[in-house]
């Protein structure tokens, strides 16, 4: 199927999910071809995710320049040296983790004069592996992004386990979003997007149900 195809798929099976908003899609466009990036664009697409800075400027600098439109979201994990670039670059963030990147993206946006969008990862499973802030930490760390940092921070963002149902980790996120007093809430991906819609996502990031298997 086209990417077109696809997208209209999705935006059907997500109105059988909610009678309420609908969420915005982000087309997450790691490791994909100029030619699918294109594809995207034509199809109408103009979110889109992205995990590594490098990576997303070769996609999107240009891309950028040419079409205002286009909103980039930052999706995966932010190393300290790239934070320069990713301010530059992003128009959302939603990985937000621990307090050195906070204060990070806070004293460059000051420095670039940008005010980004943020959400906080909460790692609702407690994996390891896995970044984001522990659900016990959430409220403290939401103080210092926000009175400490500067950070606009309009949602919280996760990723289930894999072996789990997400919907337990959807409700909590929900739970601790209405807490803080937040709508944004970035879950659910290409497995798991209309579970997600149902436990009232904002932000989806699907990638290969969107734009097909990565190269």
């Amino acid at each position: 199927m086209s990417i077109a195809e696809n997208l209209a798929s999705i935006k059907k099976n997500i109105k059988k999910q909610t009678s309420g908003p609908v969420p915005n899609i982000i087309a997450v466009s790691k490791k994909q071809s100029d030619a699918r990036l294109e594809e995207a664009l034509a199809a109408g697409l103009s979110e889109f995710g992205e995990n590594r800075v490098q990576e997303a400027y070769d996609h999107w600098q240009t891309r950028k320049q040419k079409n205002e439109a286009i909103k980039l979201h930052l999706i995966g994990p932010l190393q300290s040296n790239k934070v320069k670039e990713a301010v530059s670059l992003f128009d959302y963030i939603h990985t937000v983790d621990r307090e050195k990147i906070a204060r990070k993206l806070g004293d460059e946006m000051q420095t670039q004069g940008k005010n980004i969008p943020c959400f906080i990862q909460v790692n609702t499973g407690r994996e390891d592996q896995k970044s984001g802030i522990d659900v016990d930490s959430l409220e403290a760390f939401y103080d210092f992004c926000v009175t400490q940092c500067g950070l606009t921070v309009i949602g919280l963002m996760v990723i289930p386990p894999v072996d789990e149902s997400p919907l337990f980790h959807f409700a909590l996120l929900k739970k601790k979003a209405k807490a803080l007093g937040l709508e944004g809430l970035s879950m659910g991906m290409s497995s798991d997007y209309e579970e997600a819609t149902r436990m009232g996502a904002t932000h989806l990031r699907i990638g290969s149900a969107l734009l097909g298997e990565r190269d």
